[in-house]
């Protein structure tokens, strides 16, 4: 063995050279199993959580001695850890990321996601109008930022960024800002105020070429997917209704949150003392819609007590097939619109 063979040798059985390399391997370690992205996502149970506190009535009935919640699904983008331990979780279900995000990115997705909380909280405002026999309006509330395909915008848009002001004015609905930008030439440069996380942020925006179909002629933009977000208001005084910040998105608390804003406008406790759970979307009419994650909820709602769980007719046999499964005692109402889970409360006995 040579002076260099043996001068390794002796380094390896030296204490330092091992705590290094011990350090090195569990860095590596944590580092694969902690922060190593995969192309996965698990979905889990989430909560079931009272809807009350997320929403102010004007003027409401106190009257409410049980309680409504809505029900959600656990979805993370996946380390190596969180898929072994998965394995050995028979709540958890792995999917590829592309089934949840198709073509957008995470960012995109999440403001969708926020997008859809919103409309499904202006349908149930809607709904419980509706079905409570108030006159209502719709107006948009504000614009929001969708996606931001555009490279060169990238830096001053972001998806989930509301829209407060452009050159000064405010832009009520879309047809507004296409008519302020119509003035403007591509490559011109306007100011823009937005709404991000909370905070106010200034933006100089370069126009860029948009052309909405073939044949059409190209007009100046800001190259962003724009949506509206409205707001309802009620035409009588002392009947608004607004909602506190969720942190949660998706559309599929809309019948939850409809039955708390009826139960609020209308004499009387529709509970009747009993812990409601359920989900499913909703209308303005009232029509209740499939969602997704049912048999995650159901496991959600039994871990909160829940004793009654409304679920959309087309969710009913995932929902059955769990709630079996997990032998809960909760009992399952399909429904199809919002008059039907009416009907029940209505007809169910007051808790004693």
């Amino acid at each position: 063995m040579g002076k260099k063979g043996r001068a390794v040798k002796q380094l390896k059985h030296r204490p330092g050279f091992r705590a290094t390399a011990y350090l090195f391997t569990f860095v590596v370690i944590v580092y694969v199993f902690v922060f190593m992205n995969t192309p996965y996502i698990v979905y889990q149970p989430g909560s079931a959580s009272e809807v009350a506190p997320m929403i102010k009535v004007e003027n409401a009935d106190p009257a409410e001695e049980g309680t409504f919640m809505m029900t959600t699904v656990s979805a993370s983008y996946a380390n190596v850890a969180l898929l072994v331990a998965s394995v050995f979780n028979s709540n958890s279900e792995v999917v590829r990321k592309e089934t949840r995000l198709g073509d957008k990115s995470e960012d995109e997705y999440a403001a969708e996601q926020v997008f859809y909380m919103n409309s499904s909280q202006s349908y149930s405002v809607q709904a419980a109008y509706h079905a409570a026999g108030i006159p209502y309006e719709d107006v948009v509330d504000y614009l929001y930022v969708f996606s931001v395909p555009v490279a060169s915008n990238k830096g001053q848009f972001q998806p989930g960024d509301k829209i407060i002001s452009v050159e000064g004015q405010k832009v009520p609905d879309p047809e507004a800002l296409s008519a302020l930008l119509s003035t403007k030439k591509i490559g011109d440069q306007v100011a823009v105020v937005l709404q991000r996380n909370g905070k106010e942020v200034k933006e100089q925006v370069t126009l860029v070429e948009i052309k909405d179909k073939e044949g059409t002629a190209v007009r100046p933009g800001f190259g962003v997917t724009i949506a509206a977000v409205q707001k309802v208001k009620p035409k009588e005084q002392g009947k608004a209704v607004s909602f506190v910040d969720t942190n949660v998105g998706g559309p599929s608390a809309g019948l939850m949150f409809t039955m708390e804003i009826y139960n609020r406008l209308t004499p009387g406790d529709l509970t009747k003392g009993h812990r409601v759970a359920g989900t499913g979307t909703i209308d303005a009419e009232g029509v209740v819609g499939a969602i997704g994650g049912v048999k995650h909820k159901i496991v959600a709602a039994d871990r909160k007590g829940a004793e009654i769980f409304f679920v959309p007719v087309k969710n009913y046999d995932e929902a059955k097939a769990k709630a079996d499964k997990i032998g809960t005692s909760m009992k399952l109402v399909p429904v199809s619109t919002l008059d039907e889970a009416l009907k029940y409360m209505e007809e169910l006995p007051v808790k004693p």
